[in-house]
């Protein structure tokens, strides 16, 4: 079941990013934000996705890739799946225009104990919604093993 719905968002991401919307589509801004850390080899990421409008969204999925392989043995909130031992892939529910966004709280934990993993936090779906801002929904994280929280 888990690949079956893998499949589905990594097809859906060829779907309105990077690429300029049909005239007259829905116009939205995906904007992702959280912080970052790490320590022992475990990595807490915080992730908030939001929409800053002007139309309402029925959802996003973001990327969020690791530098360094990530136990998939571990479990991940129910709207998100793994891509591989370093994607995971997290769908938002409905984002209203300027409204309340999405929250995900990941809990994972690097294969060894590496001194830092950089993080890259992207949109790959965002309901083929025209984004012009969509440098606000991409975001490369270096995070030193210090458990220090580093912002995005």
């Amino acid at each position: 079941m888990a690949s079956t719905a893998a499949t589905a968002v990594v097809l859906s991401a060829g779907s309105g990013v990077g690429v300029d919307a049909a005239p007259g589509a829905m116009e939205a801004d995906v904007a992702h934000h959280g912080d970052v850390s790490l320590w022992g080899g475990r990595l807490a990421v915080r992730l908030h996705t939001g929409n800053h409008g002007p139309s309402d969204l029925a959802g996003a999925t973001a990327r969020l890739g690791f530098s360094v392989p990530v136990v998939p043995a571990r479990k991940l909130p129910d709207a998100c799946l793994w891509g591989g031992n370093q994607v995971v892939y997290c769908q938002s529910g409905a984002l209203r225009a300027d409204g309340r966004d999405s929250e995900f709280l990941l809990d994972l934990r690097a294969v060894g104990d590496p001194a830092e993993v950089s993080v890259d936090i992207a949109t790959v779906w965002n309901g083929g919604a025209d984004d012009h801002n969509p440098e606000n929904d991409k975001h490369h994280v270096l995070v030193p093993a210090t458990g220090d929280l580093y912002v995005y």
